[in-house]
Parts: C-alpha cells; sequence; structure tokens
C-alpha cells in the first residue's frame, strides 16, 4: 500500500505526492483497463497499433537528432 507522511500539515502537498506515486504504480490505467472486456484479436490489434505508433515516435526523435 501507497503511503506518504504529511510534513507540517502540509496535506495539499502530500495528495500531489501521493497521486505522483499511484499513478507511478501504474494503478489509474490498470483500473482503467479493467472497467470492460477486450476480446483477445482486440487486444492483438490495439498492441500491434501502440508498437507501430511507438516506432514511428521513435524514428521521428531519432531522425531530428541527426
Amino acid at each position: 500500500m501507497t503511503q506518504v507522511a504529511v510534513k507540517n500539515g502540509n496535506l495539499e502537498f502530500a495528495l500531489k505526492k501521493f497521486k505522483q506515486k499511484v499513478a507511478r504504480d501504474g494503478v489509474p490505467s490498470e483500473c482503467k483497463k479493467r472497467e470492460a472486456y477486450d476480446k483477445p484479436g482486440v487486444k492483438r490489434r490495439n498492441a500491434k497499433k501502440e508498437g507501430i505508433k511507438n516506432t514511428r515516435k521513435r524514428n521521428k526523435a531519432n531522425k531530428n537528432r541527426d
């Protein structure tokens, strides 16, 4: 379980840190994934699309670097 210490009664800062830690652990994306069932074929299709998108981003970044 994620814990954050509240220092000097600064609840706003502690809440911000808590949200960051939870997001880093992947809790929101996991909840979003579990909201609805995806068929295996749909999962594969989406994974392929994501891979293509990431490859294009990487290629674009490498092209700009040169």
